[in-house]
């Protein structure tokens, strides 16, 4: 299924990196083992005030000196879009594939952890999703954009089921469809 959308989307990072981005310096896949949506660019969909957060974020634990956001004109592509069943269908298989895999090669599965409600370090996320892809891609099967929604954060108000950092999250896997950037104008 191709996605002919673009959509507008924002990255959280270190002013340093935002003026290196907007000069047009490519972006760097993030290949961490706990990434929710496996190696990719990540974005949040619409989201510059989540992603300035974020950025923030990364500031209290020392990985940025000055947070800062790049906006993005994301052509989502061939889109693995998790927001849709005929996707999220395909996870159980995914899984069993995976854990087999790690089983063979005498590895553990991986746990999605943290001290969060949401377990923030997607761990086994991470490695199903890497893992089903690069399975895909061996038969010539490529997708170049992983979407999903999370609902992350507490609760809005007393009783509620809406989060605080509920959110849509790209992870660019084809630099390419990273069409335009641009500088956002934030509002506090």
């Amino acid at each position: 299924m191709k996605y002919d959308r673009t959509v507008i989307a924002y990255h959280g990072c270190d002013a340093e990196t935002a003026e290196r981005l907007l000069r047009g310096e490519p972006f760097r896949k993030s290949q961490n083992d706990y990434d929710w949506l496996g190696e990719g660019i990540y974005f949040w969909e619409f989201g510059a005030d989540r992603a300035f957060q974020f950025a923030n974020d990364q500031k209290r634990r020392a990985k940025v000196a000055t947070p800062a956001v790049v906006g993005a004109l994301v052509q989502l592509g061939r889109c693995f879009d998790l927001m849709d069943t005929h996707f999220t269908e395909e996870l159980p298989v995914a899984f069993e594939m995976c854990k087999s895999a790690l089983e063979r090669a005498g590895q553990p599965l991986p746990t999605n952890a943290g001290n969060t409600p949401d377990q923030r370090l997607r761990r086994r996320d991470c490695v199903v999703l890497n893992y089903y892809l690069s399975r895909l891609e061996q038969k010539q099967v490529f997708f170049d954009t992983v979407r999903c929604g999370f609902v992350e954060g507490p609760p809005a108000f007393e009783g509620s089921g809406i989060r605080h950092q509920s959110h849509v999250q790209i992870a660019v896997r084809n630099p390419a469809c990273v069409v335009g950037v641009f500088r956002p104008t934030m509002t506090s």
